[in-house]
């Protein structure tokens, strides 16, 4: 059974025992339900620990959340969950924006890092590697889902559900809505800093094959290959490659989690 605590607006539930603890941070337009697959896999030997991000949960407060806002949501929740000892952060989509920042920012706080199909996306190798229509496709589901923000209610909660069913995502549509879109909202408006993740920890980056277009460079996966205990896979899965493809996913996870050298404790 899962202990849940409180931290800010957020719900945490942590499950599972062992020496090290994992936080899982989803994107869009998931919630902590996302993460079912590997928690399952992963809590007969680790601290699971995941929430359904700030904003994402239609009791939350409907706001736009700028990037230092959630960091520091996310280091609240680390702080709680494990106060002594760095953590493992499992990410994808958004949550790789929002966790890649935590790391760059508390690099002593993290001690691996899995993510999850989205690289160095956005940044100038990526950019030049996309192809005009994949380009346009981004421009698209992009605007669409910041205009749904912008309008709200009922008509913006039916322009999200349809792109999420679009696309294929994997939540349950009475749990997507127009709240969750403010991420599109501040990327098309002033947009999110972004520095592309260069870790100073272990990461192990999973990503799809079956979607057009990439949300990384493969200048940005082979420089990361090269890293220490740092490897790269690819699997036949569509964006949300933890749902697609969650045995051969857990399975590579788990190896990799096995491989790592031992975490220290921090002050």
């Amino acid at each position: 059974m899962a202990e849940i605590q409180r931290v800010g607006d957020l719900t945490v539930h942590v499950e599972g025992q062992g020496p090290q603890t994992i936080v899982m941070v989803h994107g869009w337009p998931d919630t902590q339900a996302l993460w079912d697959p590997q928690v399952a896999a992963l809590r007969a030997h680790y601290r699971c620990v995941r929430f359904t991000l700030p904003g994402f949960d239609k009791a939350h407060p409907r706001r736009v959340r700028q990037l230092d806002e959630v960091v520091a949501e996310l280091l609240a929740v680390l702080d709680a969950v494990s106060p002594h000892h760095p953590v493992v952060l499992l990410l994808h989509d958004w949550g790789c924006v929002f966790g890649y920042a935590l790391a760059n920012k508390y690099p002593d706080r993290v001690s691996a890092v899995i993510g999850i199909d989205v690289g160095d996306a956005a940044s100038r190798e990526h950019v030049a590697s996309l192809s005009a229509k994949a380009k346009l496709m981004i421009a698209g589901y992009q605007m669409w889902l910041a205009l749904a923000w912008n309008l709200g209610g009922a008509v913006g909660d039916r322009m999200t559900r349809r792109m999420a069913a679009l696309l294929r995502a994997p939540g349950a549509p009475s749990a997507i809505g127009s709240w969750m879109n403010f991420p599109y909202h501040v990327q098309w408006t002033r947009g999110y800093p972004r520095t592309p993740f260069a870790p100073a920890m272990p990461m192990l980056f999973v990503y799809g094959t079956r979607k057009p277009f990439m949300f990384h460079s493969e200048a940005w996966a082979a420089a990361l290959a090269g890293l220490p205990y740092s490897e790269v896979h690819a699997l036949r899965a569509n964006h949300w490659v933890s749902r697609n493809a969650a045995e051969q996913f857990n399975d590579l996870a788990l190896g990799w989690l096995a491989r790592l050298p031992p975490q220290k404790a921090t002050a």
